[in-house]
């Protein structure tokens, strides 16, 4: 259900993602008030990628799937305690036949066709989970859910230092911070705000984009993502 409704959500801002493609790609640096202070061109290699949404689909079920913990367990009729012996003979009483009181359809017996503990993960090739994860913020630019900042240093590992931060720049809804490095203040300051989370550019993938309405980038972050995604000729 939910790999369906953020496939859905790509689809739709699609068309708008080619639109904005054609224009430049710059955009506006903001200051914790919330002001212009600069304005910088980001990478097409990374921000300008036409949406794969196949790609993005499978990058999505790969990453739900590894989630999965697949410990559920039951016991199947030779594992439950009791049922040794015979708990009458087989014939002669008037009553059904029975081999032990521990059969699937007594009460306290085993489980039939139970599950049983079970791996789900699975793989994906690192350049497909990186084009995916391209094609993501490429989304996110596309419909202008892409906020960046200068700087998030914080004076204290502070909750509202950091709701204050996020007020002033008018984000709501779930919010992805995403830093070049995690501090131990930025981690204390955000983690209490409901709906907000970060993380560094190295964790980053294409659910955790897709999953949240905006995406808060600092100009560090940008600059890392361009050093990681981007190749030197």
């Amino acid at each position: 259900m939910e790999k369906a409704k953020t496939v859905a959500k790509v689809k739709k801002t699609a068309i708008k993602v080619e639109k904005s493609l054609k224009t430049p790609m710059s955009i506006d640096v903001l200051d914790h008030s919330g002001k212009v202070v600069e304005s910088i061109v980001l990478p097409k290699e990374i921000f300008g990628v036409k949406p794969n949404n196949a790609l993005i689909a499978q990058a999505v079920r790969v990453y739900l799937a590894n989630q999965r913990l697949g410990g559920a367990s039951t016991k199947s009729r030779g594992e439950v305690r009791g049922g040794g012996r015979k708990p009458w003979k087989q014939k002669g009483t008037g009553r059904a036949r029975i081999g032990s009181i521990r059969a699937p359809h007594w009460r306290g017996g085993g489980v039939a066709f139970g599950p049983k503990p079970k791996d789900y993960s699975l793989e994906m090739p690192k350049k497909m989970k990186q084009k995916a994860l391209l094609s993501a913020l490429s989304v996110k630019f596309g419909d202008k859910s892409l906020v960046v900042i200068k700087d998030l240093e914080l004076k204290a590992a502070k909750t509202r230092e950091a709701f204050e931060i996020l007020k002033k720049l008018d984000l709501k809804g779930k919010v992805l911070v995403v830093i070049s490095e995690l501090k131990e203040n930025q981690k204390l300051a955000f983690r209490n705000i409901e709906d907000t989370k970060v993380s560094t550019v190295n964790n980053l993938n294409t659910y955790q984009v897709l999953d949240n309405k905006k995406l808060l980038l600092t100009k560090e972050a940008v600059k890392k993502m361009e050093e990681l995604f981007v190749e030197k000729k």
